[in-house]
């Protein structure tokens, strides 16, 4: 298997102040942050595509400060991991037996998981197959493949973009595409740019970030785990957790009504739609969501 491991160097100018911890699974190194107190309640903090764990970058400051520790890793093909450059490599049972490997390698117990994109298919997978993990879910701009589920405009365009590189001008320009798409004024795009820009170089790393829009489940094949996806939509109201959903009103990839449809869906669950928000809500709206969480915990 061919692998690109980005160098440490290219993340060097970034503020990421977090040490970096690593293990092997699978033949690759995967990495993830362990910040915080090692005997406090977790906070599991789960990104999709195309991003990595400097997602949760200004989100990790202020859960240490309440007393989490929080774990944050990337997924193979993403971030400070290892990339396997065969796109065919990806699928969504992987992501999700790599995932449940670090909650069993670390113990995990007392969880409260965060989950966005695909993130949330990959990170609620992992809830319904081990609930006795969890006490909490924060839910945010994702969703679940289940029969009849309405797929936007803006995820078929996506989806049908990264599938021809010649629509991403011969590449997927990964930084731009986060960046151009964040809603909050106050946001430092550059900055952005700069940090979802970092872990890539060139079109061989970019397999797993390829991969995710081609498996999506409406373009048919089996990648997406359509039925598994299906399975953990019916399994979540039954689980009795307490849910809070956290959705961006600018969301051109899963709508505000996504959100508030499927939390009516889940008995006492809670909803707070964050303005000047979009899809990539961590960025817009982190420390807001962190604030609102206060009333919760």
């Amino acid at each position: 298997m061919d692998i690109f491991r980005t160098p440490d160097e290219a993340f060097e100018h970034l503020d990421y102040p977090f040490r970096p911890n690593w293990r092997e699974v699978e033949g690759l190194r995967l990495h993830h942050l362990d910040e915080g107190p090692l005997d406090g309640p977790i906070a599991l903090l789960v990104h999709g595509e195309p991003t990595w764990s400097y997602l949760y970058r200004k989100m990790i400051p202020a859960l240490v400060a309440r007393g989490f520790r929080c774990i944050a890793p990337d997924h193979a093909g993403f971030g400070k991991s290892d990339k396997p450059t065969d796109e065919t490599w990806y699928d969504l049972p992987g992501h999700v037996r790599r995932l449940s490997q670090l909650a069993a390698d670390l113990d995990l117990k007392n969880v409260t998981l965060f989950v966005q994109d695909w993130g949330g298919p990959i990170g609620l997978r992992l809830l319904v197959d081990e609930p006795e993990r969890f006490e909490r879910v924060v839910i945010m701009s994702t969703w679940l493949h289940r029969d009849g589920y309405n797929y936007s405009a803006g995820i078929r365009q996506w989806a049908a973009r990264a599938s021809d590189p010649a629509e991403l001008g011969g590449d997927m320009d990964i930084g731009r595409i986060v960046a151009g798409s964040l809603l909050n004024p106050k946001v430092n795009r550059r900055e952005a740019f700069a940090g979802y820009s970092a872990p890539f170089d060139g079109y061989e790393s970019k397999a797993g970030a390829r991969r995710f829009p081609s498996i999506l489940p409406f373009r048919g094949g089996q990648a997406g785990d359509p039925l598994g996806q299906q399975h953990c939509f019916e399994t979540l109201p039954k689980l009795g957790l307490p849910m809070h959903f956290f959705w961006g009103d600018g969301d051109i990839i899963f709508p505000p009504s996504d959100g508030q449809h499927w939390s009516s869906m889940i008995p006492g669950s809670t909803i707070d739609i964050m303005k000047d928000a979009g899809h990539f809500i961590q960025e817009d709206a982190g420390l807001d969501i962190i604030n609102r969480m206060d009333k919760y915990w």
